[in-house]
């Protein structure tokens, strides 16, 4: 089983809203998830990026691979060098 640190979509319609989750690569964007990390918000201005540090980096040790997406958040939140 991969596991990997992702996006699933909240929100309405043109107004999207992210979670920030930790997944098995074969399920659905939107379906089942193991565990919620954070949030992030496009949709202000600059755009809000809440992610729960000691989750983040527990996942990470653990083996989960983010996407290119999910990464650049962990980044910007300071979770990845």
């Amino acid at each position: 089983m991969a596991v990997k640190i992702r996006l699933t979509r909240m929100g309405a319609k043109k107004a999207p809203f992210y979670r920030v989750v930790v997944a098995d690569s074969r399920a659905p964007r939107d379906g089942k998830f193991i565990d919620i990390i954070g949030t992030y918000n496009p949709v202000t201005d600059p755009a809000e990026i809440k992610i729960d540090t000691a989750k983040a980096e527990k996942w990470l040790k653990n083996g989960a691979t983010p996407t290119e997406t999910a990464k650049q958040l962990l980044v910007k939140s300071g979770v990845i060098k």
